[in-house]
């Protein structure tokens, strides 16, 4: 009887778990094929086109209507030195808050977690106003700024976490040594973190790659759009709407982040597991 029962269960397990694949992978799949659409109209009474195209991802970057290339390279500028800054400033603060005992020390981590239980759009009005006042409205070192100063907000617990795993001995050793907290930090601390590095390097990376809230509200030329707001022109602009236009520039903008996660899954899997181990 009991294997019967957990059989039963194992096969509305595997039932669950192909509906919500599906799920998934059913919207994914649509928006491909309808990159490869003829036409403008991304609705049509047969799943594929009965005529593939691939007009629509040249245009992209030919049509001198927009400047999706432009857009691209903006992303691609914002997303790299955020994942640099922000990676390097989230490893810092959970480094220390992991190796040293200090006045203040709880306070800050309880801050921490009360900051990142709040959705970010709350701190829009905050944001614009700050901006405003430093003349930093419509530039890309505005975006990269926020972006790079809220990861530590959102992701020191897990990297603490995995600084938590290493043993200290390792420092101690160093110490011992005559190895001051910098070199301990670079040379021990920091190859020792690859797996949790390279996962808070993606996440970085992620974010300002796709967001769309913070862009719309900073950049104001077209020139300066990101690749999100730029999309987002695409298909709600009354005179340009083309919404198979709009699929193969969300295939573009999926692609390079569906490749890195491909090469780096397993680090970012063990950088994530290891470092919610403990708290």
């Amino acid at each position: 009887m009991r294997k019967t029962g957990t059989g039963i269960r194992l096969f509305f397990s595997y039932v669950l778990l192909a509906i919500l694949g599906l799920s998934v992978l059913y919207p994914t799949v649509w928006i491909l094929v309808s990159s490869f659409r003829p036409g403008g109209a991304i609705y049509s009474p047969t799943f594929f086109p009965s005529n593939w195209t691939g007009e629509h991802y040249s245009a992209l970057f030919t049509d001198k209507s927009f400047v999706f290339g432009r857009w691209y390279w903006n992303t691609l500028k914002i997303g790299i030195f955020t994942m640099l800054f922000g990676t390097l400033a989230t490893t810092m603060v959970a480094y220390v808050l992991s190796r040293f005992r200090f006045k203040g020390r709880k306070a800050g981590l309880s801050t921490l977690l009360i900051l990142g239980m709040f959705p970010n759009f709350m701190a829009l009005i905050s944001i614009f106003l700050l901006l405003y006042q430093f003349d930093l409205l419509n530039t890309h070192l505005a975006l990269i700024i926020v972006y790079s100063c809220g990861a530590p907000v959102l992701s020191t617990f897990i990297v603490k976490g995995y600084f938590d795993t290493i043993p200290r001995s390792l420092e101690e050793s160093a110490r011992i040594d005559g190895a001051s907290h910098l070199t301990v930090f670079g040379k021990i601390m920091i190859p020792l973190a690859k797996p949790i590095l390279t996962y808070m390097a993606v996440t970085t990376f992620v974010g300002p790659w796709v967001d769309f809230i913070l862009a719309r509200l900073v950049l104001r030329s077209r020139e300066q759009w990101t690749v999100a707001v730029g999309l987002w022109d695409l298909a709600t602009n009354f005179r340009t709407a083309n919404f198979t236009m709009f699929a193969a520039g969300c295939v573009l903008v999926a692609l390079p982040i569906t490749i890195v996660y491909l090469l780096l899954q397993r680090f970012i899997v063990e950088g994530l597991t290891s470092g919610a181990s403990k708290g």
